[in-house]
């Protein structure tokens, strides 16, 4: 990991030195005129910038970039998993969404699903859910793109391939979920060659992913030149030609419930952000997130309550100040699992959640000592929460289960940000295709009262959410991370970092983080650390003193972990046109522009 700086910020008096003279980053920001993109890992930086430089538009670069991740974080994203995007068209002003996220197959039956797995979302492909990452990069690129498949796709072919070094997090990641891989033994003789963990820089190649997206590429070629024709062409391939077929004998011979109907019948959300405008370092911030499809909307609750804090008096960095940051995502994370689920399915109450009345209500539980576990949800009136019995984690927790990120803005001011993912250690490759097909299943409940319960067609409560926010005429600002659960804890400190104290863009990512574990994970077996606080060892003891005398149970972390996730932003002055970049020296993120 990298060095500390000299000295972090952890009082208001520092606070007042950061404004005045910074720190040096760990890593620079990068700076540009044209086009700037921040993505979580170098190779997936580096072919948005490619498609940037040759022409290409925010959008080419953005399903440049998620295609990329798919191959060097295979672990955690998958080319046949989730995409969920966030889109700033600068013809129109329009921020829209595409939710990206499948749902669960039309031939589930939820009692006899819950009755069979006795309450759970077991290993394997009954976790399966609509693939949903193909048809959410394809329709991008026919809406807002410019370049065909082949194109965009070239990078990743080649990384897949020819292969790539193993990095740090995909290591860390593979070695902690080794046993959930050896149940499938496709899986192990890719991630776990020899049965093994292998070291940092090993090659790793996935010939039969580089050989699934060449097929694609050579449905696009045969279709002739057209470019929206090519596109269909390669959405066909994938959801009702010869790699549809595959998938689904595959399901057939696990006991898996997708079909070829589910995949023919599937089509990503085109629809608008969910935004809301927060005053914060005196200045009027419009926050945009994904809808209530996934977790987006509990950032606006985070900074419904955070907005009104008196940070003059926390000071920051203070104990004062990670104890209201803690509290204020317990209280926001119990609403989530009281309420939040498919509104396609569930009446989710977003209008509540984002008035000031919510805001000042829940501002006014946090008391000077901690709760000791997730507290009850605010009372909502019209709405009946889902009470969790939290299921306390019996052994040490693992890394979550995670994704990445990648946020550009280009030369016209296009703004796009996505958090691509799916894991590979809990659900079988495809054999042949080098693909495992979206396992996000487990971001459901077995429970039939929880919200986000399992249901034909209805889709988990998804952790991926990436963000936009812009000062109209000002500035704009793409931003993102992934983490399952830390990534709103991440995204919040980020924002109060960068707005509330004023820390240039590259040091409001590499201040320490703190994240709290008293809800229930998002991922199966949904356990909870009640009380649990972990926060990264540039903070003093003495904050972490205090912080323990308020009743959290606080763990140390390395000075800097991937396990507070892992932020990257892109950040725009319409007033002089320079772009800035800014990416998390705790994982493989780099940022690049010109």
């Amino acid at each position: 990991m990298p060095p500390p700086p000299a000295t972090p910020p952890s009082g208001s008096t520092e606070r007042k030195q950061h404004k005045r003279e910074p720190p040096m980053p760990v890593v620079p920001p990068t700076l540009g005129h044209n086009f700037v993109v921040s993505a979580g890992h170098e190779l997936a930086a580096l072919a948005a910038f490619e498609i940037l430089d040759n022409g290409g538009n925010a959008v080419d670069a953005g399903v440049a970039a998620i295609l990329t991740l798919g191959v060097v974080y295979s672990d955690q994203v998958s080319i046949a998993g989730v995409a969920p995007m966030i889109i700033h068209w600068a013809q129109t002003g329009e921020t829209l969404t595409v939710t990206g996220l499948g749902g669960w197959p039309a031939a589930l039956d939820v009692d006899e699903y819950i009755r069979r797995h006795r309450g759970e979302i077991p290993l394997g492909v009954r976790r399966t859910v609509v693939p949903a990452a193909p048809d959410a990069c394809i329709q991008a690129l026919r809406r807002w793109g410019t370049m065909r498949f082949a194109d965009v796709a070239a990078r990743a072919i080649r990384h897949a391939a020819a292969g790539f070094a193993r990095h740090h997090v995909m290591i860390d990641y593979v070695a902690q979920y080794a046993d959930a891989y050896r149940h499938f033994p496709d899986n192990v003789e890719l991630w776990l060659p020899g049965g093994v963990v292998p070291r940092i820089g090993q090659q790793f190649i996935q010939a039969d992913l580089g050989r699934t997206l060449s097929y694609l590429c050579d449905q696009e070629k045969a279709a002739g030149p057209d470019r929206d024709t090519g596109l269909a062409a390669v959405h066909h391939a994938f959801y009702q030609g010869d790699l549809a077929s595959t998938i689904v004998k595959h399901q057939q011979e696990h006991d898996g419930l997708l079909s070829a109907a589910d995949l023919a019948g599937f089509a990503s959300e085109i629809i608008p952000s969910v935004a809301r405008t927060v005053r914060l370092g005196g200045e009027d911030i419009e926050i945009h997130t994904c809808g209530a499809w996934c977790q987006g909307p509990v950032l606006h609750t985070a900074l419904n309550i955070a907005a009104g804090l008196d940070f003059d008096a926390l000071g920051y960095g203070t104990g004062d100040y990670f104890h209201h940051i803690a509290e204020t995502l317990k209280l926001v994370f119990a609403d989530r699992e009281a309420y939040l689920g498919d509104p396609a399915w569930v009446d989710v109450p977003l209008s509540a959640w984002l008035s000031q009345d919510y805001g000042q209500a829940q501002r006014a539980r946090i008391t000077g000592q901690a709760f000791p576990g997730l507290p009850v949800p605010a009372k909502i009136p019209g709405y009946t929460p889902y009470i969790s019995p939290v299921a306390v984690r019996g052994e040490p927790a693992k890394l979550p289960a995670d994704t990445s990120i990648v946020a550009i803005i280009d030369k016209a001011g296009n703004a796009f940000c996505a958090n691509p993912s799916d894991t590979s250690w809990d659900t079988p490759i495809v054999p042949g295709t080098g693909l495992a097909i979206s396992s996000r299943g487990h971001q459901s409940w077995a429970v039939k009262e929880h919200p986000s319960c399992l249901a034909p067609g209805k889709r988990p409560r998804l952790t991926p959410n990436p963000c936009f926010a812009r000062s109209p005429g000002r500035w704009l600002m793409p931003f993102g991370t992934p983490g399952g659960d830390t990534q709103v804890q991440a995204n919040l400190q980020f924002l109060l970092n960068h707005f509330q104290f004023a820390m240039p863009l590259q040091d409001a990512i590499e201040a320490p983080r703190l994240m709290t574990h008293s809800h229930p994970d998002s991922f199966a077996p949904h356990e909870a650390s009640p009380g649990r606080v972990t926060i990264e060892g540039r903070v003093a003891e003495a904050v972490c003193d205090e912080l323990q005398d308020k009743g959290h149970q606080v763990e140390r972390l390395a000075q800097w972990t991937h396990a507070v996730a892992g932020l990257c932003a892109v950040k725009k002055d319409l007033h002089t046109g320079a772009i800035s970049g800014a990416a998390d020296p705790r994982r493989t993120s780099r940022s690049m522009g010109w």
